[in-house]
C-alpha cells in the first residue's frame, strides 16, 4: 500500500562542487549540550566553529558530533535560545569518541531593560519586512548541508534516509532565482516493506526543507498582504546567540477560513532580522489540512494530519543573516475501515547547513537539481559502512535511530551502489 505525503503545498497559498577530501586529518568532537541547572538536554542547539562557517546542531537527545580540521587552537561556540553562548577551546575537549558535556546557563531579559523602540507588534513586523534587503545577502551562496528524513510507525522508525547535499542559495530579494539542491552523497535503510504493509513516501526531500526559509519564501507570513491575515502579539524578549530578540506570537484571524499558521517569530531587537521561527499549521479545519498533505492513499483508508511542527533558524555573520537549519515534523493518524485499531505515523525532515561560501558560486544545471516532486529515498542507496561519512559534518543520530538501523541491517542485506 502506498501513501504519498508532501509538505510543499503548505507553503504555496546550483552551485559548483566543493573539493572535499574525506581522507584529510580531522578532529571528531562528540558530546551533549544540557541545561546547567537541570541537566536536561537542549534539543537543536547550535554547535559552530568560531569565525568560520563550520557548524552542526544537536539531536533530539541534545547530542552532537562535529568534525573539524585538525587544529586545537580553534574555539567551539555552543548556543541555544534563551541561554548564554558558551565558547570552549578545542584543546580542552575530549577526543577519540569520548563524550563531552557542555552545560549552558539560562538567561532572563527584563523587557524594559532592552526595549527602547515601539512595542507595537504590527510595527515590528512591518520593520522586519522593510529590513529584508539590509539583513539578508543579496548575492548567491554555495552551501554544504546534511539532510535527514525519517518515518515512524507509532514509536518505531520504519524508514531512514540521509545525505550530504550541495545547495545553491539564491539571493534574497530576487524572486526570479530559486534555491536548489542536489545530492552529493547519501544512504538509506534498504527495505521498509518487511516492517509494514503500508509504505509512506515523503515527497520533496531537501527541496521542501529549503522552502521553510520564510525570508526567501515570505508569501505565507512575511509580506505586507500576508500580515493582514494574522493577529500578532509581543510576548517577551529572549536571548539568542547573545543578542536580544523580541518574541512575536501569531495566530490567523478568526474570519480567515483556509488553514494558515500559528506560532512564534524571534526578531533581533537591533536589526529587526528574523533569527528563528517556530510554527505549525492551524489544525481547526482537518479536511482542508488533509488536502494539503495527502496526495495519494488506498481506498478504505482514512489519513488525517494530527499535528505539525516547523522550525527554522538563521545565523548572523558580518552583519548578514544566513539560513542555518530547518526541521519539519508532521503526525498522521491512519484508520482502516473495519479494523479495530488505528496507527500513528510521524514524518520528519531536517537540514543543517554545515559550510558556506560566497566565492565562485555557480547555479546547478537543471538535470542535476532535485525536483519538488522527487522522492529523496529513490535517489540514494543502502549502506552499512560505519565510516561512510568520513569527515563530513552530520547531525548525530539519536539512539532510537541507531537501533532501528541495526535492526533493519539484520533484516536486510545492504550493498554499496
Amino acid at each position: 500500500m502506498l501513501i504519498m505525503i508532501t509538505c510543499g503545498d503548505v507553503f504555496a497559498a546550483a552551485s559548483h562542487n566543493r573539493e572535499r577530501n574525506s581522507q584529510q586529518d580531522y578532529i571528531a568532537i562528540k558530546g551533549k549540550v544540557v541545561d546547567m541547572d537541570s541537566g536536561a538536554p537542549l534539543v537543536f542547539a547550535g554547535v559552530a566553529v568560531k569565525e568560520s562557517n563550520l557548524a552542526t546542531v544537536t539531536n533530539v537527545d541534545g547530542e552532537f558530533l562535529l568534525k573539524i580540521p585538525q587544529d586545537e587552537n580553534q574555539i567551539i561556540v555552543f548556543s541555544f535560545l534563551g541561554y548564554k553562548n558558551k565558547e570552549v577551546p578545542v584543546s580542552s575537549l575530549h577526543m577519540n569518541g569520548q563524550k563531552n558535556t557542555i552545560a549552558l546557563e539560562s538567561t532572563a531579559v527584563p523587557m524594559q531593560e532592552v526595549v527602547v523602540r515601539p512595542l507595537d507588534p504590527d510595527f515590528i513586523m512591518n520593520e522586519v519586512i522593510r529590513h529584508f534587503n539590509l539583513n539578508y545577502p543579496g548575492i548567491p551562496n554555495d552551501m554544504a548541508a546534511f539532510y535527514r528524513e525519517t518515518i515512524k510507525k507509532n514509536r518505531a522508525y520504519v524508514s531512514i534516509g540521509e545525505a550530504v547535499v550541495d545547495i545553491f542559495k539564491a539571493p534574497y530579494g530576487n524572486s526570479l532565482r530559486n534555491d536548489a539542491a542536489k545530492i552529493y552523497k547519501g544512504r538509506k535503510n534498504s527495505d521498509t516493506s518487511k516492517l509494514d504493509t503500508i509504505l509512506f513516501r515523503l515527497q520533496g526531500g531537501p527541496v521542501t526543507s529549503l522552502d521553510l526559509d520564510l525570508v526567501k519564501n515570505p508569501e505565507t507570513i512575511l509580506t505586507e498582504e500576508s500580515l493582514k491575515q494574522y493577529d500578532f502579539s509581543l510576548t517577551g524578549v529572549v536571548i539568542i546567540d547573545d543578542k536580544a530578540n523580541y518574541i512575536i506570537s501569531f495566530t490567523q484571524k478568526p474570519e480567515i477560513d483556509i488553514p494558515l499558521f500559528t506560532g512564534k517569530l524571534y526578531i533581533d531587537v537591533k536589526t529587526y532580522a528574523l533569527s528563528e521561527a517556530e510554527f505549525g499549521v492551524n489544525m481547526t479545519n482537518k479536511a482542508a489540512v488533509t488536502s494539503l498533505f495527502v496526495r495519494k492513499k488506498p481506498m478504505g483508508m482514512s489519513v488525517t494530519p494530527e499535528a505539525t511542527s516547523y522550525l527554522v533558524k538563521y545565523k548572523e555573520s558580518k552583519g548578514k543573516w544566513y539560513f542555518a537549519y530547518s526541521r519539519a515534523e508532521v503526525k498522521f493518524k491512519v484508520d482502516w475501515k473495519k479494523r479495530l485499531f488505528n496507527k500513528t505515523y510521524t514524518t520528519m525532515s531536517e537540514i543543517a547547513i554545515t559550510d558556506r561560501s560566497e566565492e565562485n558560486v555557480v547555479k546547478f544545471q537543471s538535470k542535476d537539481k532535485l525536483k519538488v516532486n522527487d522522492f529523496f529515498t529513490d535517489e540514494v542507496s543502502a549502506f552499512a559502512d560505519p565510516d561512510f561519512w568520513g569527515d563530513y559534518n552530520v547531525i548525530e543520530p539519536d539512539q532510537s535511530i541507531e537501533a532501528a538501523i541495526r535492526r533493519l541491517n539484520r533484516k536486510s542485506k545492504f550493498s554499496d551502489r
